[in-house]
Formats: C-alpha cells, structure tokens, sequence
C-alpha cells in the first residue's frame, strides 16, 4: 500500500514563505500526477497545484506565490509557498495518482498569523 508523508507546515508570519514536502512509498515517475490541496476550518478541501509531466497548474489564490515540482532525488512533490497570507492558513494535504489510484497523506498544518 502507498504511503504518502507530508512535512515542513509550521505558523510563521504573513509575507513569509514556507517550503512542504511530500515523499512517498512508490516512485514519483514523470507521469505521475502530483498535486497539493489545503482545507481551512469549517471549509472543504480545495485544490491548490498539480504537476504532471513537468507540466503545472495552479488555483488562482496561489499563482505567482506557490510554485509546485518534483525532485526525483529524493522522489518528492515539493510546494515552496512564498509571500504567505493569513487566507494561506490550512491543512495542506498531498496527493498522487498512479493510473488510476490516488493516495492522499494526512497531512500538515500550515499558519499564517502575526
């Protein structure tokens, strides 16, 4: 059974910047669909940014502040979050589709608040 481990949420202050990441139990191949959601108390989850042969894709909220990829070192789904604000605050959760399974982590929390 796949497992993925999200890792690097933590509280820090609005305009910072915050780097998760994402390994997993089975290689992350080019095909692989990698992609990072977030859910806000009392909201339901929300999707954030995917990648898929070197190709991404982002929520509105997040462009030109998030940017997703891949390191195939060490075979993890990286989101390096920059200029964080307070409506950034959630569980951010990952997520990876090998054909036609998908396996989502449990998880980390990320908070934005001064």
């Amino acid at each position: 059974q796949v497992q993925l481990v999200e890792s690097g949420g933590a509280l820090v202050q609005p305009g910072g910047s915050l780097r998760l990441s994402c390994s997993a139990s089975r290689r992350f191949y080019s095909s692989t669909v990698g992609a990072w959601y977030r859910q806000a108390p009392g909201k339901e989850r929300e999707f954030v940014a995917r990648i898929q042969m070197g190709t991404t894709r982002y929520a509105d909220s997040v462009k030109g502040r998030f940017t997703i990829s891949k390191d195939g070192v060490q075979n993890t789904i990286d989101l390096q979050m920059d200029n964080l604000k307070p409506e950034d605050t959630g569980i951010y959760i990952c997520s990876g589709q090998w054909g036609r399974e998908t396996v989502w982590g449990r998880g980390t929390q990320v908070t934005v608040s001064s």
